[in-house]
């Protein structure tokens, strides 16, 4: 089956889902979980987005991917003075922002003052599982507190229960509580997913109203890969950001992301791969 058909098929679902088309009950659980998944092992496709990413052509060295960075910090063990590292890695090598917990966000954003290195809080984080209400009270206070991009992870369970609603509703609920030069991410967290759940996820959170639909937290199964870059492009065109994080630890793994689709990378090896070395970090 053709990758654009594949696509076709999966949106009208989604949309007719949504807007709580009784047809569907008819479909088979099994059958709508696998319509992309069995076509792309049965013929070992390989997606292709046909998208000719205009951030390529700017990439020359691997000092050039630095401004497509958020550099990241989320380890629940993490001291100030690692921040404080973060912050003047941030500076030094002109990374695009930082991202952080919520609780460290008015310590980076004070350290981070007069330049124009942004801040860019998790929200949910890591399950996603939170209350809608949870996650819009975290993100108001962390706008106030300086964050200007909100990276946040969907509610996983309720996207593979089938609650389609539910979930759009969810990324609403941080949508409405955004300022309107708020960048919002909606994290998929794509080890967990099979490849039409990636797809529905995206065209949610594209009809919520997102910015970007980002591959992983860096604490569940898995990372971003190319093949999940490449179909989530394909998903939500070529206006909408993609985020590549978990695993991107090198320059060549950076640029292989940028090439699938990827708008942003985000990673902890940040320092490594701008400097064209190999990084030891597991985000």
């Amino acid at each position: 089956m053709d990758q654009d058909k594949l696509i076709e098929i999966i949106t009208k679902e989604v949309l007719k889902r949504i807007q709580g088309d009784p047809s569907l009950n008819n479909i088979k659980e099994e059958v709508a979980n696998s319509i992309i998944t069995n076509e792309i092992n049965k013929n070992n496709i390989e997606v292709s987005t046909g998208f000719v990413n205009p951030i390529l052509k700017e990439i020359k060295s691997p000092a050039d991917v630095a401004k497509y960075i958020d550099h990241t910090l989320l380890k629940p063990d993490a001291k100030k003075e690692d921040f404080d590292k973060l912050v003047e890695e941030a500076k030094e090598y002109n990374f695009y922002s930082v991202c952080v917990n919520s609780s460290w966000v008015p310590y980076v954003y004070k350290k981070l003052r007069g330049t124009r290195i942004k801040v860019t809080a998790v929200v949910g984080f890591p399950l996603g599982a939170m209350t809608s209400r949870a996650k819009a009270f975290e993100t108001r206070n962390v706008i106030e507190e300086g964050a200007s991009e909100i990276d946040m992870v969907l509610n996983i369970g309720a996207l593979k229960s089938g609650d389609l609603k539910f979930v759009e509703e969810d990324i609403k609920a941080v949508r409405r509580a955004t300022r309107s030069n708020t960048i919002l991410k909606v994290i998929l967290e794509t080890g967990f997913l099979t490849d039409d759940e990636k797809v529905i996820a995206c065209q949610i959170a594209k009809n919520a109203g997102a910015d970007f639909v980002k591959t992983s937290t860096g604490f569940g199964k898995g990372g971003a890969t190319v093949h999940d870059i490449a179909l989530m492009r394909r998903t939500v065109g070529e206006k909408m950001g993609v985020k590549a994080s978990g695993g991107v630890r090198d320059f060549e793994t950076a640029v292989a992301m940028i090439q699938a689709g990827a708008t942003r990378i985000g990673a902890s090896s940040s320092v490594a791969i701008v400097t064209g070395v190999k990084g030891s970090s597991s985000y």
